[in-house]
């Protein structure tokens, strides 16, 4: 489906419009507005370096920041500028989304567009464009053909975000070897050194800021370090040769995005990251559909079963009819099924890619099973981990998704288990290169993949990732990620195991990015048979709100069959949500401690509801005056008992159900790591 478009557009009174070969130079400052008038972005060449700042209704955001780049050769583009043209324009469109948390998405910003020279007789120029919404910016460079260079090589991007005060900061550290896999630090930003994006920040006059990054294409990420007091500067992930991104001219680089909202609930309900991509390029997309599954993959993470061959094998032929049969009863859309494949019983994190993605073990009948699923009405998940064995991956990318679309898989779950920068390059010299997860040669990869995948109409669902930054408007298929600690360190346990208030985090600010693959519900939230020490830190009634609270288009009941089966009242809330939204509202929110959020769903008039606590109990109000005027609805109430408690009662929860309309405000009481799960649908 290819995504509506309904636009207007209205060119601007121009600041200041010149020819390229414009006699004088600009030397005022110029500036843009956002359409409501809400932030300012100012631009101004200082003692020739470009620089910016951001104001919120008079109020300083980003003070005046630096701009631009070192280069390894040539004039570096970070200073020696003049301003020769700028110009304004606006833009006000409506486009819709195949699936996702929000159906019809609004596009309108005011841009800013300016054209840099060198002074004197250089000849180096560069273009800045910044579009100003109201509830944040981005900004992008484009760099042309420099004289005769037709090839760039970035040594180190100098753009600044410039703080006022030393705010209060929720951030997890860069360029360290689990990749993006931390607990989140909360502290004064003054106490960060490097760290990734998205980042999230509160002010003291309580405005909360995300800086991140939108359509990272052919580039490297970005990572912020904290050079002096309270300001950052972009920091790239290095090729191992240490440039930081390289490539023909003329280079276009993604957009620095800063949102900023008066309510932490603005920053999840701003879609701003998928307003700076490009539209949909894969055309017709109905193949691809949101939906729910199960899987032979936690019981690994549990040591009952085990992804390598032998007496544990999971991925065997008559585990996986088990979970067909399972899925099919319940009405599961798929199976993932891990460690199917040939390589599991190498030393397979060693990145030296001893992966087969095409040959199963042979007590799985890959051509038997998919048979079998398709006749439950049901469909395989594949499962290509690749170890970090990049290019044994990018040799078989065409065999495995054909493999795929003549199977009927669907949808893939990858993985790039590896840590640091740890992952092989042959280099041109045959030598071998170390590269890191998140440098310019993987983003290319992952890219590579994506199309892939969507030239045999294939999802993903891709693990150790590279972050989101909005490219599923691009390339709908590519459906969610990993890329933050999930339920697996719940498993086992220890330091790695997630605190109470880790889902209370992770919407505002690793999922302002986009949707996580977290894989909620788990049941047995204790596994004392399987793995005595560790634990789940919610209560049961939280695991059931987490379908709600982080969005993910393709989502699992990740628990082991027998557990559902053994509570079929809560399993019910699981068979019921969906994973495709009309709108999403979040009805209130605190940074690590508290949310609420509301989603209507696409294909009915049902309305859901999840709130979720930290450690700490609490009695949240949920207002339902999103409901439709003068009709009845019936809320179905999975809810923490009044003596539940993650920590000494996990289990206890309350199953009611209450009649509603639009002038409701249901009390919800939580109860330490709690929560509760509703479902709202028209009364009959």
């Amino acid at each position: 489906m290819n995504p509506l478009r309904v636009s207007k557009f209205k060119v601007l009174p121009v600041i200041v419009a010149m020819c390229l070969a414009a006699p004088f130079a600009i030397a005022e400052p110029v500036t843009v507005e956002s359409p409501g008038k809400v932030l300012r972005v100012s631009f101004e060449i200082k003692d020739g370096a470009p620089t910016y700042s951001v104001s919120r209704k008079g109020e300083t955001v980003i003070d005046s920041s630096k701009m631009g780049f070192k280069l390894k050769s040539g004039e570096s583009l970070d200073g020696g500028f003049q301003i020769a043209t700028s110009k304004t324009d606006s833009v006000d469109e409506t486009w819709t989304q195949p699936w996702g948390e929000e159906k019809t998405i609004r596009d309108h910003h005011n841009q800013l567009r300016i054209d840099l020279e060198g002074t004197g007789d250089s000849k180096k120029k560069m273009t800045i464009t910044f579009r100003v919404f109201d509830g944040g910016i981005g900004f992008r460079y484009e760099i042309p053909e420099q004289g005769d260079s037709k090839t760039i090589e970035i040594i180190d991007e100098r753009t600044e975000f410039a703080f006022p005060a030393d705010h209060r900061c929720w951030w997890i550290p860069a360029f360290e070897s689990n990749r993006y896999e931390y607990r989140y630090t909360d502290s004064p930003l003054s106490k960060a050194t490097v760290v990734h994006t998205p980042v999230t920040f509160e002010t003291k006059s309580k405005l909360y800021i995300s800086i991140h990054e939108a359509a990272l294409t052919d580039f490297s990420s970005m990572a912020l370090r904290r050079t002096n007091g309270t300001t950052f500067e972009s920091d790239l992930y290095p090729w191992s040769d240490g440039i930081k991104t390289r490539g023909p001219l003329p280079m276009k680089s993604p957009w620095r995005t800063i949102q900023i909202n008066d309510t932490p609930g603005g920053l999840i309900e701003n879609y701003l990251i998928l307003n700076l991509n490009e539209p949909n390029k894969l055309g017709d997309v109905s193949w691809i559909k949101p939906g729910k599954y199960v899987g032979i993959w936690w019981e690994m993470h549990l040591g009952v079963a085990t992804w390598h061959s032998g007496d544990k094998h999971g991925a065997t032929t008559e585990n996986t009819k088990r979970y067909i049969d399972f899925a099919a009863k319940h009405g599961f859309d798929g199976v993932l099924v891990e460690g199917w494949n040939i390589g599991w019983d190498d030393d397979w994190m060693n990145g030296e890619g001893a992966f087969s993605f095409t040959k199963p073990y042979p007590d799985y009948d890959l051509d038997g099973l998919a048979k079998y699923a398709k006749e439950k009405g049901v469909s395989l998940i594949g499962h290509h981990e690749t170890g970090g064995g990049v290019e044994n991956y990018d040799k078989q990318l065409d065999e495995a998704y054909a493999l795929c679309k003549k199977l009927g898989i669907k949808a893939v779950k990858s993985g790039y288990v590896g840590f640091g920068q740890g992952l092989n390059r042959t280099h041109a010299d045959g030598k071998m290169q170390k590269e890191w997860h998140h440098g310019q040669w993987m983003v290319e990869h992952y890219r590579r993949v994506v199309e892939a995948a969507a030239k045999y109409h294939v999802m993903l669902d891709v693990h150790e990732p590279i972050k989101p930054t909005g490219i599923r408007r691009t390339y709908p298929n590519m459906m969610t990620r990993e890329g933050a600690n999930g339920q697996e360190y719940n498993a086992w346990g220890g330091e790695k195991s997630n605190l109470p208030d880790h889902t209370t985090i992770l919407p505002f600010t690793r999922m302002l990015a986009g949707p996580m693959d977290f894989t909620p519900g788990i049941f047995d939230l204790l596994f004392e048979k399987e793995q005595p020490d560790n634990r789940v830190r919610t209560t049961i009634a939280k695991q059931l709100a987490l379908y709600v609270v982080l969005y993910s288009p393709l989502n699992m009941a990740a628990d082991l069959p027998k557990n559902y089966e053994a509570k079929p009242k809560p399993f019910q809330f699981i068979k019921d949500v969906v994973t495709d939204w009309e709108t999403t509202k979040v009805l209130n929110g605190q940074i690590g401690d508290y949310i609420t959020t509301a989603r209507k769903d696409r294909n009915s008039d049902q309305w859901f509801i999840g709130s979720i606590t930290d450690e700490n109990a609490r009695t949240l109000e949920a207002d339902l005056s999103f409901l439709d005027k003068d009709r009845k609805y019936i809320a179905q109430i999975y809810r923490d008992g009044d003596d539940a408690d993650w920590d000494k009662n996990p289990y206890s929860i309350v199953i009611e159900e209450k009649q509603v309309d639009a002038s409701t405000k249901l009390t919800l009481n939580l109860g330490p790591g709690g929560g509760a799960a509703i479902r709202i649908k028209p009364a009959s």
